[in-house]
């Protein structure tokens, strides 16, 4: 399928390819839905294999981030940028600060944050260019990094689907198998830990497997074995599709809820959790709690607001799951319905305001 024809498909609104020969800026922005609000998404700097990897992943980042801003409440639309590169070797300040100027040419349609292979330091210099970036560092008026409270919004989204499937969600006792110890993973530890929960944690990162085991006295086993723990709860927080036709037949746990990207390697397998009476938390639902607390820096950030409105994430969820019972549907199509019909009675609203606005001008 060629690009527009797939942007046609899934309504896709804008696709800006981005090139600065002297900094070697190579970068796609993808605008999927502007509805709600301009499009609010991080960018991502990742090595890709070729061209047409990275135009796919940012259409696909995109269109998640629509329904990650609509889930959540957010007056936002969904967007995305990903730049080709290696974040390690290829940053450099004339890079971001050609990206930034891109940014600014859009006049507020996208507004971008940091994601993987980008830090608080990048978005500081994008935001030399433009305002329309978020996550920059708290000297500024941000919120800073954002994992802190990615974590917190990923635990109440952990309570939640315990209530939904154990009828409490007091974590004291049960078993919780995560997968990737990285920022949002480590800090989620700590909130599990505090209530009692037993941890079960693997990463490539041996150092930050060996933090976890000595601060939070988890057990530590391989990568390709934590699927198959004994276990209440799998949080998935590494790389996206690890809930996949190899995967499932070994997961033992009730409850999938993590803080990880498109966790389901394609719908059909949120179908099989389904049919396997394993409640899966959307992953766009449960780890919103990062872009929330971005999105609260555009109205002047308020900590304390920002935390009150990831506290929500908790009956977000526990809507999506009564939805689900009530239409017999898996929880990833309730979730994509609840946002889809949010982005639909908006679009109502504002072409009968439109319309009511002509009729007026038309009696003059």
């Amino acid at each position: 399928m060629g690009i527009l024809n797939y942007m046609e498909t899934y309504d896709y609104e804008q696709l800006v390819i981005c090139q600065d020969r002297q900094s070697g800026l190579k970068a796609i922005i993808a605008i999927h839905d502007t509805t709600l609000g301009p499009a609010l998404g991080g960018t991502r700097m990742w090595n890709y294999d070729s061209e047409d990897a990275a135009i796919e992943d940012a259409l696909r980042l995109a269109r998640g981030m629509t329904y990650k801003n609509a889930a959540a409440g957010l007056n936002l639309g969904g967007g995305k940028t990903v730049i080709i590169g290696d974040p390690k070797k290829d940053k450099n300040e004339a890079m971001f600060r050609a990206f930034g100027r891109y940014i600014q040419g859009l006049n507020g349609r996208y507004i971008t944050a940091e994601d993987v292979g980008t830090t608080v330091k990048d978005m500081d210099i994008i935001h030399e260019e433009t305002n329309y970036v978020a996550g920059i560092s708290p000297a500024f008026g941000s919120s800073g990094n954002p994992s802190p409270v990615t974590a917190y919004g990923v635990y109440k989204g952990i309570k939640a689907a315990a209530k939904e499937q154990f009828g409490t969600d007091l974590l004291e006792g049960k078993t919780i198998s995560i997968q990737g110890i990285g920022n949002v993973a480590f800090t989620l530890c700590d909130y599990l830990h505090k209530e009692g929960a037993q941890l079960i944690v693997t990463d490539i990162n041996k150092a930050a497997v060996e933090a976890a085991v000595n601060t939070y006295g988890a057990k530590a086993v391989d990568p390709a074995d934590i699927y198959a723990e004994e276990c209440d709860i799998y949080a998935p927080c590494a790389l996206g599709a690890t809930i996949n036709d190899e995967t499932i037949p070994k997961i033992k746990a009730k409850i999938i809820a993590g803080a990880a990207n498109n966790q389901l390697k394609d719908k059909a397998h949120g179908d099989k959790l389904h049919e396997r009476g394993i409640l899966y938390a959307p992953d766009f639902v449960i780890n919103a709690g990062g872009v929330i607390n971005i999105a609260d820096e555009l109205n002047g950030y308020n900590k304390d607001r920002a935390l009150k409105k990831v506290d929500m994430i908790y009956d977000n969820l526990l809507e999506i799951f009564t939805i689900a019972k009530r239409d017999n549907i898996p929880t990833y199509a309730a979730a994509e319905r609840m946002a889809e019909e949010r982005i639909q009675r908006i679009s109502r609203a504002r072409k009968q305001f439109l319309q009511s606005e002509h009729h007026a001008i038309s009696r003059f």
